[in-house]
């Protein structure tokens, strides 16, 4: 089942890319007492992921953080060296935490998954937004498949 308003986000351990390389990230440490902006995407490098979302999160980062946004936080099902490389190839620094989910345990905790095995890419992440405050879900968004509406950084400014 999808995660909806008013859930607690789940506890799972998450792993950050960082350059210094992986580092283990609990949900409690990255969502605990904050408010925070987590979108999802299918895969690091894509072309919406990488021409429209990723620029649009980067571009909207200082309004996002007037409306209380502590942090920003992007995940996809790649393992964290392509997390890291997606990020530095998109200019992201340490602006946006990237969150690599390479067995897909956190999205599937979510009910976030999306099969995408007949096109060669394996289980996904759907492409959402959600917005957390001290670890309650307080809006989510899921694209339908292959579109771009609710997920972008203007969404998840309208919904703060």
């Amino acid at each position: 089942m999808t995660i909806q308003t008013g859930d607690s986000i789940p506890a799972q351990t998450l792993t950050q890319a960082t350059a210094e390389g992986p580092r283990e990230l609990s949900t409690e440490a990255l969502f605990g007492g904050k408010t925070v902006v987590l979108f999802g995407v299918p895969g690091a490098f894509t072309p919406t992921c990488s021409a429209r979302h990723m620029p649009g999160f980067l571009q909207n980062l200082e309004s996002l953080k007037a409306k209380g946004v502590d942090t920003v936080a992007c995940m996809a099902v790649n393992d964290a060296f392509v997390m890291h490389a997606w990020a530095k190839d998109q200019g992201v620094e340490d602006r946006v935490v990237m969150i690599a989910d390479g067995a897909a345990a956190f999205t599937r905790a979510l009910g976030l998954e999306f099969d995408l095995t007949a096109r060669g890419l394996g289980v996904r992440c759907q492409r959402f937004v959600l917005v957390a405050k001290d670890g309650k879900v307080a809006h989510v968004a899921v694209e339908a498949p292959g579109a771009f509406e609710v997920s972008s950084a203007e969404a998840a400014l309208a919904a703060l």
